[in-house]
């Protein structure tokens, strides 16, 4: 496979998979608010509580990172890969040069944040910059360009919009089921199908966040992937990112910035509260594919 049929595949399963979640918060929503006897205006304004926090950390989000994570501007001087090798790949990719910041921890990382690439920030650890070569330092740059060049920070911060939207409306109306009751309203059919909607309410109100959340890890991942195609065609080396990522597989320390807010945004879980258990269900709560995974798909280009 090549690198382009790579990224066609991940666009898609990426555009099915939004689909299907876009599909699920409308078709939740109009029904807890059917069960629950609410109309229009009561998903509004969960939209609106959801999207304006989602809007807030999604304008500043490389202020309010690079703040959480300690990180300070990198010199070109001091940072010479680093710095030329952002240079060229933007130029290849014809991306405004983000800002660059380095973390100083012996951890091995590196993530990018912006609200689009005119407001991009790239920042790797101290660790990754002095224990990789320039062409596997070359390698995470552009996977980390590439989530720029993707849009995938608006795309996360939109899903993160969704999220918030099912998990506000979800937890509101249980709190009003148990507190008012249910509004009475003209538009009731027989009291059995009554009782079916309200049933049904009451599950996805419960099962709806945890879906929700789901989905969003299955996009983040996705992104993942995407992104590691997207680099490889940028540099045409496979092998620069492939030894990037065992290297990084290989460090087991934690990085001390990072929390589980931002730990999606990194190249790799940066916790490293990646246990043994396997199998479907437990890579369904982690914010980022196996490693192994991502290089066997590195390994096939």
């Amino acid at each position: 496979m090549t690198h382009y049929q790579l990224i066609a595949s991940n666009k898609r399963k990426s555009f099915f998979i939004i689909c299907a979640f876009i599909s699920f918060i409308v078709f939740a929503s109009a029904i807890m608010a059917e069960a629950f006897g609410y109309g229009p205006d009561f998903i509004a304004m969960a939209l609106i509580v959801s999207g304006t926090g989602s809007f807030v950390s999604y304008y500043f989000s490389d202020k309010i990172i690079l703040t959480i994570s300690g990180a300070r501007p990198a010199t070109r001087k001091k940072y010479f890969d680093f710095y030329t090798v952002t240079e060229n790949i933007c130029i290849a990719a014809r991306l405004p040069k983000p800002k660059l910041y380095v973390i100083d921890d012996t951890a091995m990382n590196a993530f990018a944040t912006g609200r689009d690439p005119e407001h991009a920030v790239v920042c790797a650890t101290t660790g990754l910059l002095q224990r990789l070569s320039r062409s596997e330092i070359e390698g995470v740059i552009a996977h980390e360009l590439s989530h720029i060049g993707n849009r995938d920070i608006l795309l996360m911060s939109i899903v993160t919009i969704l999220v918030g939207l099912i998990s506000l409306l979800a937890d509101w109306l249980l709190r009003a089921s148990r507190f008012g009751g249910r509004k009475k309203s003209s538009n009731r059919g027989s009291s059995q199908i009554q009782g079916i909607i309200l049933i049904v309410g009451f599950v996805l109100a419960l099962l709806s966040p945890i879906i929700a959340q789901l989905v969003k890890l299955a996009i983040s991942r996705n992104r993942e992937f995407l992104a590691d195609a997207s680099g490889v065609g940028l540099t045409k080396n496979p092998q620069g990112l492939i030894k990037a990522l065992e290297k990084i597989s290989l460090d087991k320390e934690p990085l001390e910035a990072a929390n589980k807010a931002t730990a999606h945004l990194y190249i790799a879980n940066p916790l490293k509260n990646v246990h043994s258990a396997v199998g479907l269900f437990a890579k369904m709560f982690n914010t980022h594919p196996p490693v192994e995974e991502r290089i066997a798909k590195l390994k096939g280009i």
